[in-house]
């Protein structure tokens, strides 16, 4: 299916999950990860690092969310510099909070840890666009061990005092498990209009403007996962900005041509795509 591509200029904005426990989650976020409580609202809290917010979290009863099901596997905060990342897993290291692993991918450096529920999270640095290397055409994206002493060797070079992400602190990608690979790739790919980046075993990375990636994408639940129950803890959403509202029309009418049911969300449009990942499309 050949289409227009009206994903150049999109951004990434808020992470909405459904949290068991908003106060110890919001507490968690503020102290470990360094975001702010920008506002809070009944049992919703909208957290952010001094810009827009990133994240919102809503409060609702629940059992865990069961294993082995779609859902979310990590969404990413892209802080601006290797300064910052190196800051940050110091903070992380002194107050003794548990980490999930390390990764240098070749066009970032990462951490990964899971915040107060279980939800994943990578806070990441990119290297400059000029230091991604494209080998056969294609953009190298591996996984190697992070150089964690060097990081904080240079979070003591210059020791500030931790007071938090800065307010250039982004969304920079989602990560989830689905169901199938094809019919997740023929959903972000021809539907939406991103391009495939990379591909590993189980799993694709996709993009647009040329980005390593603002979507992964794996089967590492099973092949066919199904949903978890709507009530569980963690993500309700994700939210795609695109660059105006006739970006967004020409979405929206992309997605009503393929069958997909839209419903009226937050001045957006809340879709889901085939293993029932809810995705907000928004205008800037």
């Amino acid at each position: 299916m050949d289409v227009e591509r009206p994903l150049n200029g999109l951004t990434l904005g808020p992470v909405h999950l459904t949290v068991a426990d908003l106060e110890r989650q919001v507490h968690f976020y503020e102290t470990v990860i360094g975001l702010r409580l920008r506002d809070r609202a009944e049992d919703t809290a909208f957290l952010g690092a001094g810009g827009p917010d990133l994240l919102i979290l809503s409060e609702r009863a629940a059992a865990p969310r069961p294993r082995r099901t779609t859902g979310l596997y990590h969404f990413a905060i892209l802080v601006p510099d290797r300064q910052t990342l190196a800051r940050t897993l110091l903070h992380l290291d002194q107050i003794g909070t548990p980490l999930h692993g390390f990764a240098d991918h070749d066009v970032s450096e990462a951490i990964y840890l899971p915040d107060a529920e279980g939800n994943g999270i990578e806070i990441y640095c990119d290297r400059p666009r000029s230091a991604w290397q494209y080998p056969g055409g294609r953009l190298k994206m591996g996984t190697a061990s992070l150089d964690v002493e060097g990081l904080l060797r240079l979070a003591g070079e210059r020791p500030v005092a931790w007071d938090g992400l800065p307010e250039r602190t982004t969304i920079g990608h989602i990560h989830l498990h689905v169901a199938d690979l094809p019919a997740t790739e023929a959903f972000y790919r021809e539907v939406l209009g991103f391009e495939v980046t990379a591909r590993m075993p189980g799993a694709i990375f996709l993009a647009v403007d040329g980005y390593h990636h603002h979507l992964g994408a794996n089967i590492w639940n099973g092949p066919g996962a199904p949903p978890p129950p709507p009530e569980a803890p963690g993500l309700r959403w994700f939210t795609l900005r695109l660059a105006d509202a006739a970006a967004l029309a020409e979405v929206h009418t992309r997605l009503d041509a393929a069958g997909v049911p839209l419903a009226a969300q937050d001045g957006g449009w809340l879709a889901r795509d085939p293993a029932g990942n809810g995705l907000l499309l928004t205008a800037a």
